[in-house]
């Protein structure tokens, strides 16, 4: 029985908003609680509420610790001030990426580090294999539940539940030990939609409380509970990278576009900084567009993408977008084909059907 899907805190919870569940890389997680395109809409424009207790925390401490993480993360660490947070990649010697991460500095010498869910045994591995200086990892991956309420609604919402400012708490930024209705938890302005909204990390028992109090608290202003599926969407239409997808062991962070949270120039070397110095200076072999069907037509993760016959590169994700009803991909193609406004051609079911390469992001908030 060694395949048993793994369950989160807040499993038994799904049951009561009509949660249908699906494996989500080993994981039993609800898809969707109405639909994806109402609980897409509901983050858009009002709130939604998604159990993400299946990402991992890693907290690493001790005197080593900032000197550590700038050898191990592509971004500068010594740039995230204490209550500060900042996106990463983790890379192989060859600029391939182990994963895609969130660094939060609690203090002086102690971070906690979010990483995806599938990755957390190969992340911690990978942690402990490099670990040199005086510093301690220790997975804590199992004393955490962690849930996202994301949406213009989310900060008028959660506010009814704490006294504590939030507005005092920007973007990227957090604090611990809130007081949320009785429970004591990390509370960050950041999220997974290309919305305004937190991800609330606590003890089990605490999230599973707040999940409920949360969806109350919002259920007059049209908050709802939300799933995997709408978070693919809106994580999509933002333009934000999947791990497996957009990035990979074989997908450099450059590649995928997401430059801006890789220093070439700092000092402390990070693992594969000099492939990846050595990558951006030949030229970007590929690279991730935006790409939108002429044709009819779905561009799915995995097609082929063509140009005069010739194979190209692959959709990295795609799907009709909720908003829009664009029928858009991610697609990382050859370098040579990725400026805007160039038909190319998706294999779709054995057959060629028309694309045109866009603007990314397909969707930005304005407020």
């Amino acid at each position: 029985m060694g395949n048993e899907l793994k369950r989160t805190p807040l499993f038994d919870e799904y049951a009561k908003y009509g949660g249908k569940t699906i494996d989500f890389g080993g994981w039993e997680l609800p898809v969707q609680f109405s639909s994806i395109k109402e609980e897409h809409d509901a983050v858009r424009n009002r709130a939604g509420l998604f159990d993400v207790s299946h990402m991992g925390e890693v907290f690493v401490e001790g005197p080593g610790a900032l000197d550590y993480l700038q050898k191990l993360l592509s971004n500068d660490i010594s740039k995230i001030a204490i209550g500060g947070a900042q996106y990463s990649a983790m890379c192989y010697e060859n600029g391939g990426v182990v994963d895609d991460l969130l660094t939060y500095r609690l203090d002086e010498t102690r971070y906690l580090l979010c990483v995806n869910a599938a990755n957390i045994e190969k992340d911690f591995a990978w942690m402990q294999e490099h670990a040199e200086g005086d510093v301690v990892i220790t997975n804590k991956s199992d004393e955490f539940a962690q849930i996202a309420l994301q949406g213009p609604l989310a900060e008028e919402v959660l506010q009814t539940l704490t006294d504590t400012d939030l507005s005092a708490i920007r973007y990227f930024k957090f604090q611990d030990g809130v007081d949320v209705a009785g429970h004591k938890v990390l509370v960050s302005r950041s999220g997974y939609t290309g919305e305004d909204g937190f991800e609330i990390y606590g003890a089990p028992v605490a999230i599973v409380d707040l999940w409920n109090k949360i969806l109350d608290a919002g259920k007059d202003k049209g908050v709802v509970a939300t799933g995997l599926g709408a978070r693919d969407t809106l994580r999509f239409e933002a333009c934000l990278p999947l791990y497996g997808q957009e990035l990979s062991k074989d997908i450099s962070p450059l590649e995928a576009g997401i430059g801006f949270a890789v220093k070439l120039q700092k000092e402390t070397k990070f693992i594969g900084q000099d492939a990846l110095i050595a990558q951006k200076e030949a030229g970007l072999p590929r690279k991730s567009v935006g790409i939108e069907m002429i044709d009819k037509g779905i561009p799915r993760h995995g097609y082929k993408v063509f140009k005069d016959g010739v194979e190209i590169g692959e959709v990295t994700t795609g799907t009709q977008s909720p908003m829009t009803k664009r029928n858009i991909g991610l697609a990382l193609i050859d370098a040579k084909f990725a400026e805007v406004g160039i038909e190319l051609e998706v294999e779709i079911r054995n057959k060629f059907a028309k694309v045109v390469t866009v603007e990314t992001p397909f969707y930005k908030r304005t407020k």
